[in-house]
């Protein structure tokens, strides 16, 4: 009897191949998520991710990564050095090839964007 009848064997074979793909994306993804965690806006004490100053990751299939990023303010200090701190936090994650670094400023970050994790921190409620 076939277990699944509206599944071809093909399909079924084929079903193991895509769920650990699937397995190593949400492993890459986590490892990535880590990785945007540990990189801190030196003025503020909260990392980037919590803040919300990540707007897009995109993973290829050859781990290829493009991140849009934001920061609080244009003007901030450290707008040149940020993406470079980003990308290495990121290159160093097993299973990327490279790093892509966005600025983007559209839409303007604000205080709305950052996670309770990051309100607790800057005691922001």
């Amino acid at each position: 009897m076939n277990d699944a009848p509206n599944t071809s064997e093909h399909e079924r074979a084929a079903a193991p191949d895509r769920t650990a793909h699937a397995i190593e994306n949400e492993r890459l993804t986590n490892d990535i998520v880590k990785a945007l965690k540990s990189v801190y806006d030196p003025e503020i004490p909260a990392d980037i991710y919590e803040l919300g100053l990540i707007y897009r990751v995109d993973i290829s299939d050859d781990g290829l990564v493009e991140i849009d990023m934001t920061l609080t303010a244009p003007g901030c200090p450290v707008a040149g050095e940020m993406p470079v701190w980003v990308k290495n936090a990121v290159s160093a994650v097993p299973g990327v090839s490279d790093v892509k670094v966005n600025m983007v400023f559209d839409p303007p970050w604000d205080q709305s964007r950052m996670s309770d994790e990051a309100r607790v921190a800057l005691d922001m409620w």
